[in-house]
């Protein structure tokens, strides 16, 4: 059996570790994963080198840190090679284009024409009950140098490098989220234009329709002791109780300066290779897209993993269970 080899993400980030040497010879080795678990508590993040690309690999290493959880949208696509025993797994693909008229899903941001441009956030916060993490990979992307790259800013970090004044303004404070995932309706730490919407628009809104509101916490507390700041721009729609012209003004200054954070040593930037997975914690971490030329390809497929820290919850009350059953 081949051992595995771990080493710090890099030596200046306090998170992230890379691990180099799983497959089929050590995956269903206990001491391996309980290694592999421990990593990924202690350091939040995990770079998977040298992987088998392949989606059967892929669950097979989500399936270290618990069982896969289903995506709580319809209208989100599913990724087909992985079948039943998969379930939830989604596939995330920009066919490219030379089109310069092409608007669908298309933000401008420092004067670029950008396609898959996610801002800062974190999985399921329209959501009552949080994902434990995600496994991400992405088989098709722009040529390095060309952007493409999926940022994970770590909560830890930026809870201590934040500045005070405005941490302790926002700490105790719970965060509004919707399932609205229009970027030309996001309101806060705005940075970019969108242009024109994706089709799967249309679909999207009968969902939102449905989705009540979801609080979570600016601030939670690990049963480890760290204090967590985990505020995501995207899909937020303000402060619980203070959804006011001086809440907004808060939370927008808040928002950008998460989008600051990104740019230093609470964030990693992460340049995809074909054969590389990537496993972060969703209560620990936030994640955003920096987009590419609308030109390129770009396929990410991600797996998620079944958990929650148990401090969200939908405004009027319903558990997602009854949500699931209204949506379908």
């Amino acid at each position: 059996m081949t051992s595995i080899n771990v080493r710090n993400l890099r030596d200046d980030l306090s998170f992230g570790s890379i691990i180099e040497g799983v497959n089929w010879d050590n995956i269903d080795d206990e001491d391996t994963r309980q290694q592999i678990r421990d990593t990924f508590v202690e350091r939040g993040m995990i770079v998977f080198k040298d992987m088998e690309p392949t989606a059967k690999m892929q669950v097979a290493l989500s399936k270290i840190f618990g069982p896969l959880k289903d995506h709580p949208t319809k209208t989100t696509p599913r990724d087909d090679e992985t079948g039943d025993e998969a379930q939830g797994v989604i596939d995330m693909f920009h066919e490219g284009t030379s089109d310069p008229n092409f608007d669908e899903g298309i933000v401008i941001k420092g004067g670029k024409r950008l396609a898959r441009y996610s801002p800062w956030h974190f999985d399921h916060c329209y959501n009552d009950e949080l994902n434990y993490a995600g496994v991400l990979r992405s088989p098709v992307n722009a040529p390095a140098g060309e952007m493409g790259r999926t940022g994970f800013m770590d909560g830890i970090e930026c809870y201590k490098q934040f500045p005070k004044e405005l941490r302790d303004r926002i700490e105790g404070l719970n965060i509004v989220y919707t399932l609205d995932t229009r970027l030309s309706k996001m309101r806060f730490g705005v940075d970019f234009e969108a242009l024109a919407e994706l089709p799967s628009t249309a679909d999207l809104l009968k969902e939102v329709a449905i989705f009540p509101r979801a609080m979570h916490p600016a601030v939670w507390t690990r049963p480890t002791g760290e204090k967590v700041l985990h505020i995501g721009p995207w899909m937020a729609v303000g402060i619980e109780h203070h959804e006011d012209p001086e809440g907004d003004a808060l939370f927008d200054e808040v928002c950008h300066m998460v989008n600051k954070m990104g740019e230093g040593t609470s964030a990693y930037w992460h340049q995809w290779e074909p054969t590389d997975m990537v496993i972060w914690d969703n209560t620990r971490m936030l994640h955003a897209v920096e987009g590419c030329d609308p030109k390129y390809d770009r396929r990410t497929i991600r797996s998620t993993i079944r958990g929650d820290y148990g401090l969200g919850y939908f405004e009027d009350g319903k558990k997602i269970g009854e949500v699931f059953r209204e949506v379908a």
